[in-house]
């Protein structure tokens, strides 16, 4: 378990972190989300955000975020669980927990080289309000495809609905 909480890391911890990478030369790539429930589409998108840098921080919306972002009974896992299996993906080079609605103030500490969003947030006009905060500083937004049927949303509705069947 230490090996996993060495990973998990404050903002200011995790920010001293990134700008030494990149003192070294190294691309820090960040993405974030609730991760409530991870699932195969968590697992894929993850491991694809990695590959776009030399290290992945993830930005993980803590149990209030939660709460206020996908409503009542939610989170189904708290914040500290939800992080520890984040760390313990090959992908995550370390996690970093908030509270606030958004990740600005995370992405403007970090100042990731890249950030990340699934292909939903590409989808007509809408924009993460971090892209804003990232193209300030001249870092580059990417979006990655989303796997349809693969959400945590989904998965919570057919389990409160009774349906067993683990196919999306």
């Amino acid at each position: 378990m230490t090996e996993l909480a060495g990973r998990i890391l404050s903002l200011e911890e995790a920010a001293a972190w990134a700008a030494e990478l990149r003192r070294q030369g190294r691309r820090v790539v960040f993405t974030n989300g609730c991760f409530d429930l991870l699932h195969r589409g968590h697992v894929a998108y993850l491991s694809e955000a990695r590959r776009l840098g030399d290290a992945l921080v993830v930005g993980l919306n803590g149990d209030r975020s939660v709460a206020a972002l996908k409503g009542p009974g939610r989170p189904l896992v708290p914040a500290e669980d939800r992080a520890a299996v984040l760390a313990a993906l090959r992908a995550v080079d370390a996690v970093v927990i908030f509270e606030d609605l958004t990740a600005e103030a995370v992405v403007a500490a970090l100042q990731p080289d890249v950030y990340v969003k699934g292909g939903d947030w590409a989808a007509g006009d809408r924009r993460p309000p971090e892209a804003a905060v990232v193209e300030r500083y001249g870092g580059r937004v990417v979006y990655l495809p989303y796997l349809p049927g693969r959400s945590t949303s989904s998965l919570v509705a057919r389990i409160r609905e009774g349906q067993v069947d683990a196919s999306p």
